[in-house]
């Protein structure tokens, strides 16, 4: 269930579903019997619920939830913003099925000993919570009770997390059949608590009709594409990456993104090194192999070798026409590009020629890693990619602006696709926010690459690896230890891929 569905889809799978037979009412009772059981789940039968109801099919459901709630002998009370008897169509007959006690909410306190029950709105509202309503969303905020949504807190995007005016804060959010980008991406994600999803009877099939281009990042995404060790294979047909080191002062990063790159599995790697650089990288490194390569001429003479495939240009490597010549170089053939750091922040003054560089090296897509300050200084001079603010808009627009896979990095890292796709992380803990990580997922893009993982593939595989990773070092992390956790996560990881015995290595 990775698929994520817009609000307009989540509408059209409803409607794909009546059509195929399952009834409308059928629906909403099953999102209503979710809600309660998720209520029965918390408490038991012990505390009051309060049910805010909205005028919509998002009231229904929680209509259908005080009912069946009711029946099991919780004590329940309905809240409304305006009169019952006015809900049409499944609500409406719904209001008409509930028999217990409604009140207009009036502005007084919600009371603490009681489970709230927040179904005002779903995922589909867009516009600004004002008035009563956010006054009722500040009420229940305030009383400090166990809230469940019902869909997605209310005041908060379906499609984009964000807070539109006022949002419930939740400490359990039940949706239905999938979940939206605004169960994922921030602030959303922060609002909804623990997210379950329930099934209703939307069948499967809807999906085929539907075509979801929007993924939670999980291994069933990209699992089919990851790169297995071959029995048979050998350190030659698992990829050669070369990382590009700056100068004497700034080689810790490029080490960083090398060490990565052999624990992601690349057969051999070599850092690229300027000539004053050259004894600090080698005595530093063991697996990874060192090579003199003095500026982008340089750079190309080594990179003459076909079979060093994959390379990985920006950390540490210093902003300015010497990296911006190393770019231009290695974008050449067909070799896979990983760029972060330096090597993007080198083009922030003329990002339309990085463009174009990438829009021409159409034989491989590159992969391009910026956190928000990096992203907002390549692409806000064009009109045509919205605020970062809009993540999930923003890196897409990103990605077809370049032809590149664009991972915007952060507590919810958008990895977008020129075709349209893009997958959404919520495994990244905190620890993550530390110096030198980013370099770290640089090479793990580079290194799965190197093995011929295709670039969304990757990109989103190393996204979910480097966060898997930190959860195994867990507090006190720093980057260094990212890629020496690796072999654990993999050994899960392999494990919850089940390759076939006798034909990959077995963890």
């Amino acid at each position: 269930m990775y698929e994520l569905l817009t609000n307009e889809q989540m509408r059209q799978a409803d409607q794909l579903a009546v059509r195929a037979g399952v009834p409308s009412l059928q629906l909403m009772e099953r999102a209503g019997r979710a809600v309660a059981e998720c209520v029965i789940a918390m408490s038991g039968t012990r505390r009051p619920v309060v049910v805010c109801a909205g005028a919509g099919n998002n009231g229904g459901d929680g209509l259908v939830a005080a009912r069946l709630l009711a029946e099991r002998g919780v004590d329940i009370r309905v809240l409304t913003l305006g009169n019952i008897d006015q809900l049409r169509g499944d609500a409406g007959e719904m209001a008409r099925r509930y028999s217990g006690p409604v009140g207009k909410w009036a502005g007084e306190e919600i009371d603490p000993h009681c489970i709230v029950v927040d179904a005002i709105f779903g995922s589909g509202l867009s516009r600004q919570v004002e008035g009563a309503v956010a006054a009722l969303i500040a009420a229940i905020n305030r009383s400090g009770v166990p809230i469940v949504a019902v869909d997605l807190p209310s005041g908060i995007s379906g499609d984009t997390g964000a807070v539109l005016g006022n949002a419930v804060k939740a400490t359990r959010t039940v949706t239905f059949f999938r979940r939206k980008p605004g169960h994922l991406l921030l602030p959303g994600r922060l609002h909804c608590g623990t997210t379950s999803v329930a099934d209703i009877g939307i069948p499967e099939a809807v999906l085929d009709t539907i075509r979801p281009h929007l993924f939670a990042n999980v291994p069933s995404l990209w699992g089919d594409a990851f790169p297995f060790p071959q029995i048979e294979g050998h350190k030659y047909t698992r990829g050669h990456t070369v990382v590009v080191s700056g100068g004497i002062t700034s080689t810790g990063a490029a080490r960083l993104a090398a060490r990565a790159a052999l624990r992601a599995g690349s057969g051999l790697v070599t850092i690229a090194s300027p000539a004053e650089a050259v004894a600090v990288n080698a005595a530093a490194t063991t697996a990874v192999m060192v090579r003199e390569a003095e500026g982008a001429q340089g750079l190309s003479a080594l990179l003459s070798d076909p079979r060093l495939n994959a390379v990985v240009l920006g950390p540490g490597g210093g902003v300015g026409e010497h990296t911006r010549a190393k770019v231009r170089m290695a974008a050449r053939g067909e070799r896979a590009l990983v760029l972060d750091a330096d090597a993007l922040t080198s083009f922030g003054e003329n990002p339309k020629e990085l463009f174009t560089i990438l829009t021409n090296h159409r034989l491989s897509t590159a992969i391009l890693s910026p956190h928000e300050g990096e992203f907002v200084r390549l692409f806000s001079t064009i009109n045509e990619i919205p605020s970062v603010k809009q993540k999930l808009e923003a890196c897409l627009a990103a990605s077809h602006e370049t032809a590149a896979v664009v991972i915007l990095k952060g507590p919810d890292t958008v990895v977008a696709a020129p075709d349209g796709r893009a997958a959404i992380a919520n495994n990244g803990p905190p620890f993550l926010a530390t110096a030198g990580s980013g370099d770290v997922l640089a090479g793990l893009c580079a290194g799965l690459r190197a093995q011929g993982m295709p670039a969304f593939e990757a990109a989103a595989a190393a996204v979910w690896l480097h966060g898997e990773a930190a959860n195994v070092v867990g507090p006190g992390l720093i980057s260094e230890d990212l890629p020496d956790a690796l072999p654990v996560v993999y050994r899960r990881l392999f494990r919850r891929l089940d390759p076939a015995p006798g034909s990959k290595s077995q963890a």
